[in-house]
């Protein structure tokens, strides 16, 4: 797949089939984040990647924040069974003393944000979905996967093979709505 056509096919996977994945493509996604650009080239991603059903079953649960949810009327996140339904779930994390911090901007959001969306696309490449979900009890998940507590925890990732064929993509505002020539 050609990468324009990669990123214009990436959809957020929420149902999977109960396909394993297989090593090869795993390590290839994995491999994907490795290769990511970073701050001074630091890499300061930290992935933890659960197999296991009964930890992601509890990674489901610890991705509902009713404080959040309840603000749009959601009793659930939507996101939650992808989490428990998907072979792996990878936790994205990061080391923010292995980024910059420049002018109060914490470089290591914008270094694991890029370290994904190439694990987004190498997963599409190669027929897998995923969705990032963001919303999560940080402190029990950091309990859980025994996650040291100066490693910040970004997002989750369930991946597998999609259940069904994906829908067409959300609608885009047209490029005259973001982009300024020159000056804004």
């Amino acid at each position: 797949m050609e990468t324009l056509e990669a990123i214009k096919t990436r959809r957020s996977v929420r149902k999977f089939s109960d396909q394993t994945i297989e090593p090869e493509k795993l390590e290839a996604v994995l491999e994907a984040v490795r290769q990511a650009p970073s701050w001074s080239n630091l890499q300061c991603w930290q992935l933890v990647v659960v197999k296991n059903q009964e930890t992601r079953e509890k990674i489901s649960q610890l991705s509902f924040v009713e404080s959040f949810f309840s603000t749009f009327g959601y009793k659930s996140n939507p996101a939650q069974k992808a989490l428990a339904q998907a072979p792996v779930v990878v936790v994205a994390c990061a080391d923010p003393k292995k980024s910059g911090d420049l002018h109060e901007q914490q470089y290591y959001m914008a270094d694991i944000g890029i370290a994904m969306q190439n694990f987004m696309l190498a997963a599409n490449d190669l027929g897998l979905g995923c969705v990032f979900v963001g919303v999560f009890q940080e402190a029990q998940l950091r309990e859980l996967l025994a996650i040291p507590k100066e490693i910040k925890i970004v997002g989750l990732f369930p991946i597998g093979y999609p259940a069904g064929e994906a829908k067409s993509g959300p609608p885009r505002k047209p490029l005259e709505d973001f982009v300024h020539y020159d000056q804004w």
